[in-house]
């Protein structure tokens, strides 16, 4: 495909690689695992889980873009005309996943407009100040309450953002890259440094890293490990088949897997410290332990670590830095997962202009989104997120092994590798692709069906929970109606 849009050279694909997989998971979540299953010794099944699962799947989808020169739905219906469910699958999951991502960014597009005052409006009361003037959230699921318009326009904000980066497909999206990935980096060293400068800095990290290496033989450990890798290198979304066929068919594969991989990694671990030194600085000023104020997901990012920031000096400074952080941090995830989209359409016809598939992908986005503007809006979020992550991608990525592993060939695919790279894939690969990766996915699948069939998640009510069901239901119908009757590859617009 001659007239495929391409990156300008490999260290802009490298910077877009990198900054899809760093995002906000890499500073709100696992500083969090780290610290609930084993401190320091979870770093020895988080590492497992990198080679063995993380890098070899990262090593599949780069392979699969780059030889297929297509996005997700074309690359997989390449491998097997039947199988262009799968990739509908990963771009319908990530596509989802982008819808609630952005209404986050919202959040803290609020903060920081907040952060430039005197005196930052959150101070005594974080909490309050985030569910009830921020969220504006109401007693549940059911109350749907009014429309935010403070959210609503910052929502609309981020869209017009997202869209003005990913408008000119490789072009643009090259040019934000080379500032939206090292700026976070930058910008979480100035947080590094305030952190461990604070009193209780070193408790806060002791507590981080203390290893408890008892919690090696609980199942549940590793399988947080499988997870925290699998998501943060934002596989089966789409995302990396879809930049990788921009790639030059000679690119070197393996490399840039294991550089996206390992940078990735470096960069949560740096996270744990600039997140547990301020933590520990926040224990301290209250007089608690630091147990007492650990937190996960929106919790660390909107109360603990705002209700950290407003109890030092130059407060508003440090929380404009911080919520610029999590921008910075979102921005090149979310239209890395608008690109996935976009290339889907423009692979079904040359005929469509890059700039208004944009358009029209980020619209549709931005209106689906609104429901994430209501009273109701984080609870949206909350069992979306649920069941996406937790039964979607992870189904995904199962049938994507399966299908380079048993349908493709993963010795096939493991030649093309390394006729491209400089660092050769051993046979252990195909191992990993055919038999340990759909093994320890189907396991994480099955122990979570059985904890949903215990109990509603969160206490939901049944027609919440159906909601939820269709997001992972939808996919896996549609895939079984392509598998039946194949798609066109091409069509008339």
């Amino acid at each position: 495909m001659a007239d495929r849009q391409r990156w300008n050279s490999r260290m802009i694909f490298l910077f877009a690689a990198v900054g899809s997989a760093i995002g906000l998971g890499n500073l709100w979540r696992f500083p969090y695992l780290t610290f609930k299953y084993g401190g320091g010794a979870f770093l020895i099944p988080y590492l497992i889980a990198l080679l063995v699962l993380g890098i070899p799947l990262l090593i599949m989808e780069f392979a699969i873009g780059q030889r297929m020169q297509q996005g997700a739905v074309h690359a997989f219906k390449k491998v097997n005309h039947r199988l262009a469910g799968i990739g509908f699958g990963a771009v319908f999951s990530g596509f989802v996943v982008c819808v609630y991502y952005a209404a986050v960014m919202a959040w803290a597009l609020v903060y920081l407009i907040k952060s430039f005052a005197v005196k930052v409006p959150w101070t005594g009361g974080a909490e309050g100040y985030f569910y009830n003037n921020v969220l504006k959230i109401t007693d549940g699921i059911g109350t749907i309450g009014h429309f935010n318009w403070v959210l609503f326009f910052a929502l609309l904000a981020v869209w017009v953002l997202i869209y003005f980066c990913v408008w000119k497909g490789t072009k643009s999206v090259g040019k934000v890259v080379m500032i939206t990935m090292p700026l976070p980096i930058i910008l979480l060293v100035v947080l590094f440094i305030r952190g461990v400068t604070l009193p209780g800095a070193l408790t806060g990290i002791i507590f981080y890293l203390k290893p408890n290496f008892g919690a090696l033989f609980d199942t549940e450990v590793w399988l947080a490990a499988v997870s925290q890798i699998f998501f943060t290198l934002s596989l089966a979304f789409g995302i990396m088949i879809a930049y990788a066929s921009y790639n030059k068919e000679t690119s070197d594969i393996s490399k840039n897997a294991y550089v996206t991989a390992l940078v990735n990694s470096a960069v949560s671990l740096f996270s744990g410290f600039v997140v547990f030194s301020v933590l520990g600085y926040m224990a301290t000023a209250q007089g608690v332990g630091v147990a007492d104020v650990v937190t996960s997901g929106p919790g660390l990012a909107f109360v603990a670590f705002p209700q950290a920031l407003s109890l030092m000096p130059f407060a508003a400074f440090f929380s404009v830095l911080f919520f610029l952080t999590l921008l910075s941090l979102g921005i090149d995830s979310a239209f890395s997962l608008v690109e996935a989209v976009n290339a889907t359409f423009l692979d079904t016809s040359k005929k469509l202009a890059t700039k208004k598939v944009a358009f029209y992908v980020c619209f549709v986005s931005f209106v689906l989104g609104i429901i994430f503007t209501t009273g109701a809006g984080l609870y949206f979020l909350d069992l979306i997120d649920h069941f996406i992550t937790n039964f979607g991608l992870v189904i995904v990525g199962i049938f994507e092994a399966i299908a380079i592993g048993w349908i493709f060939g993963a010795e096939k695919l493991r030649t093309y590798i390394n006729s491209v790279s400089d660092w050769k894939v051993g046979k252990w690969w195909n191992y990993a692709i055919k038999y340990f990766v759909p093994a320890v996915l189907i396991i994480m699948v099955v122990a979570q069906f059985i904890n949903e069939t215990k109990e509603n998640y969160g206490g939901y009510p049944g027609w919440a929970i159906a909601v939820g069901w269709l997001t992972v239901i939808i996919p896996i119908v549609i895939g079984i109606v392509l598998a039946i009757k194949p798609m066109k590859v091409e069509v008339n617009v």
